[in-house]
């Protein structure tokens, strides 16, 4: 019996909540928080070569006659092959990114019963199984209850939360209290030479992957040529303003020796309500926190999944692996999806200290990805150049040179940030430079290498085709 396909639309608002829920994490603040002042040059330079370049890229893909998602544009541009590899990289991806959203809601939600466990390994590991098996089962119900649920969720405990939290960091400035970074404009703008400051891009662009995720739902809107490109732009303004806001926030309350990647955003909250004498506060907020990060997990969970069963319809992986269930989700995909995050799970056995595991899953998610931008943005430049775009969707101004300078900012962004992605921070222990670079290093290939085996895997399922009378 063939499944029942789902009709849906999603409105303007949901998918502007969406993507904003996808990406707009609370729990990126306090890794760029490190940073100090200086993370309001690098978020606008990323914003410059990285975000906004791939939102307009993607936008224009998404209205094209390919369809959505990066697999239907890059193999349209570069061939089957080259799609694969390019939906292979976002999905593998976020296997790693996984586990880091996931040991932020457990640090989050054991902040009142004992601080201390956000940095015990053992329980980590297991809030993460529990939670991110649980959002699995979640979104095998298909995307229309994941779309609903992480939208109320995104504006509940996502967009509120970084509201508030940027709100702390004015009423802190104007009410006196020591600011434990400096705003003047000469400590905005770093000193270029020092490449340690580098770093903070890192941290900074893994906090703005995923601006195409929403491009495989473009379809489901009533309007996509009109719908599209309006939620991006919300979502775009949302992101920067909440972001830069709460990581000055974060850095003006904590010392930068105290700020902890798992709980540094409830120790910022927990910090000025103490001062405020408003702590009774705190557990509302937590909560809120947690609904929202929740919601953004589910928005990463089914599109990449989704975006890969498309190859997968088209051979390049089993039958078993290419099936969706009768909600219109990809079932065994998502069950495979839950098995590899529980293996990875493991990294955070490999390095010395929770804020240096968490600093290498989000530097080994966020090169994976930058791989997978680059294809992108060759495919969105080589299409629109070949007048191979079609659609009556969202155009970029100034037809194909407007496009290639476009693509060419959000190239030479990714290019900056891979190049960085190699070197570790100075101020996270993360063990010494060549344990780092080792473990780093053999987790890129060990992501990478399992599409030549899908390959063959392809190749040999075409042979049997031609062979067979």
């Amino acid at each position: 019996m063939q499944p029942v396909k789902m009709t849906y639309h999603l409105g303007l608002f949901s998918l502007a909540m969406l993507i904003t829920g996808a990406i707009d994490n609370i729990r990126n603040l306090p890794s760029t928080a490190l940073f100090g002042s200086s993370l309001v040059f690098y978020f606008i330079l990323a914003a410059i070569t990285f975000l906004i370049p791939n939102a307009l890229i993607s936008a224009e893909l998404a209205g094209s006659k390919h369809g959505g998602g990066v697999y239907r544009w890059s193999s349209a541009a570069l061939g089957q092959s080259m799609g694969f590899f390019t939906i292979w990289l976002q999905w593998i991806n976020t296997m790693v990114w996984y586990p880091t959203i996931l040991s932020f809601i457990a640090g989050t939600a054991i902040f009142f019963i004992d601080p201390a466990l956000a940095q015990n390994k053992v329980y980590l590991i297991s809030i993460i199984l529990v939670v991110f098996w649980s959002l699995t089962l979640l979104s095998m119900r298909g995307i229309h209850i994941s779309a609903r649920f992480a939208s109320i969720c995104g504006l509940i405990g996502m967009v509120i939360p970084m509201v508030l939290i940027a709100l702390c960091g004015v009423i802190w400035l104007v009410s006196g209290h020591t600011s434990q970074v400096s705003l003047h404009w000469s400590a905005l703008i770093p000193s270029l030479k020092n490449t340690d400051s580098w770093s903070s891009l890192t941290s900074i662009t893994a906090a703005f992957l995923g601006i195409e995720l929403a491009s495989v739902h473009a379809n489901h809107l009533k309007n996509p040529g009109h719908d599209y490109p309006k939620a991006l732009l919300i979502s775009v303004t949302l992101i920067l303003i909440t972001m830069i806001l709460g990581s000055l926030t974060i850095a003006m309350i904590l010392p930068t020796a105290q700020i902890n990647l798992v709980d540094g955003v409830v120790q910022a909250f927990d910090n000025f309500l103490a001062v405020y004498h408003a702590r009774f506060l705190l557990p509302v907020l937590v909560v809120m926190i947690l609904l929202g990060s929740l919601g953004g997990m589910v928005s990463w969970i089914i599109s990449p999944a989704k975006g890969l069963l498309q190859a997968g319809q088209d051979g390049f992986l089993p039958a078993w692996l290419s099936r969706e269930n009768k909600h219109g989700s990809p079932g065994n995909l998502l069950l495979l999806q839950a098995v590899l995050v529980s293996l990875v799970c493991l990294a955070f056995l490999l390095m010395p200290s929770v804020n240096g595991s968490y600093w290498l899953l989000t530097d080994l998610s966020t090169q994976l990805y930058l791989f997978m931008y680059v294809i992108m943005l060759i495919s969105g430049i080589k299409l629109k150049w070949q007048n191979n775009i079609g659609g009556t969707g969202f155009q970029i101004n100034g037809g194909r040179v407007g496009t290639l300078i476009v693509g060419l900012f959000g190239l030479l962004g990714c290019v900056i940030g891979i190049a960085i992605g190699f070197k570790p921070p100075s101020g996270i222990d993360v063990g010494s430079f060549w344990h780092y670079e080792t473990v780093f290093s053999l987790g890129i290939l060990l992501f990478v290498l399992p599409v030549s085996f899908f390959y063959w895997y392809a190749r040999l399922k075409r042979k049997e085709l031609i062979i067979k009378p």
